[in-house]
């Protein structure tokens, strides 16, 4: 598979190598001994070399992706990005400053002779450099991924690529976000995909007129439903109390955790909870409670108007 990934890489850059060959033969036959078209060739050829190397590491890019899933299979996807990334980009240097050298330009004196321009460029690369930190950071420690449901610094959704720069996250309502990674790093990180369980909190009323023990008889029949059922983890905490009297009902407190943290599974867990929940309220003859208000009128006025009568018909 690699081999024939490596052949189809290298056609481009064997055929320019053949074409170079061709024009050295040329003028080497000719007996052409021009300066600038030496190093014009010159030029192409450490071009062409470092167009193979490129194409080469671009073919065996599944090796990375092996090799760095042998050291972690959560960051494999993201790190073996990464490398490659760094990898191409030295080679494009590498090659950009042999080029340079061959003409004579000195590339170590031509950086330093920048002077004030350079260290002008070192302010300005100050951000990318702390994003090019940040990003190492971030896949060092691990604590983000592709395909991880995150929220960091405001931003909530799912994160699709794990840049030198930048980190994509693909929010709920399908835009992308890019935040940079020196944010990223220096965030508080709420990642739900590394949750194994996931939390079902809530507070059911019922109305007044259901009595003491029928209250104490639904909590507790709430409470064995729950730790009878196979779905909720019951090695979390667990509570079914009758928690205060509200304005128009009488409510209970429910606090458990399913035994997923997939979001379709937990809402049918959470959905069948319910359902399970209004049966035992129907079941003890009880109801749920919505906001009202009942007034009561002790006594009217005296002269307040009579009911009035039927006008009689003439």
């Amino acid at each position: 598979e690699y081999d024939d990934r490596v052949i189809e890489n290298l056609k481009e850059p064997l055929q320019l190598a053949f074409l170079l060959l061709a024009f050295y033969l040329f003028f080497s036959v000719l007996l052409i001994d021009n300066r600038f078209l030496n190093l014009l060739l010159g030029s192409l050829v450490i071009f062409n070399f470092f167009w193979i190397v490129w194409a080469t590491i671009c073919a065996l890019d599944g090796l990375v992706f092996h090799t760095v899933g042998k050291l972690s299979s959560d960051i494999s996807t993201s790190l073996g990005s990464f490398i490659l990334r760094v990898v191409k980009i030295l080679i494009w240097a590498v090659a950009l400053s042999s080029i340079l050298s061959l003409w004579g330009i000195n590339v170590t004196a031509l950086i330093a002779s920048l002077g004030l321009g350079g260290l002008a460029f070192a302010l300005a690369a100050k951000d990318t450099a702390a994003n090019l930190f940040g990003s190492i950071a971030i896949l060092i420690d691990k604590s983000i991924k592709i395909g991880d449901w995150i929220k960091v610094d405001g931003v909530e959704g799912t994160v699709e690529d794990i840049g030198m720069r930048t980190t994509k996250i693909r929010s709920f309502y399908k835009s992308l976000i890019i935040v940079p990674n020196q944010i990223v790093a220096n965030s508080h990180i709420e990642n739900f995909s590394r949750r194994d369980k996931r939390r079902i909190k809530m507070s059911i009323g019922l109305t007044y007129t259901t009595s003491s023990e029928q209250m104490a008889t639904i909590a507790r029949e709430i409470k064995s439903m729950l730790q009878t059922e196979p779905k909720i983890a019951q090695d979390e905490t667990l509570l079914v109390n009758f928690d205060k009297f509200n304005d128009s009902s009488k409510d209970i407190f429910i606090y458990t955790f399913t035994d997923t943290a997939v979001w379709q599974e937990y809402l049918d867990i959470k959905e069948d909870i319910q359902y399970k929940i209004e049966e035992i309220v129907e079941r003890n003859n009880s109801g749920f409670a919505y906001p009202s208000q009942s007034i009561f009128v002790e006594s009217l006025p005296e002269n307040s108007p009579k009911t009035a009568t039927k006008p009689k018909q003439s």
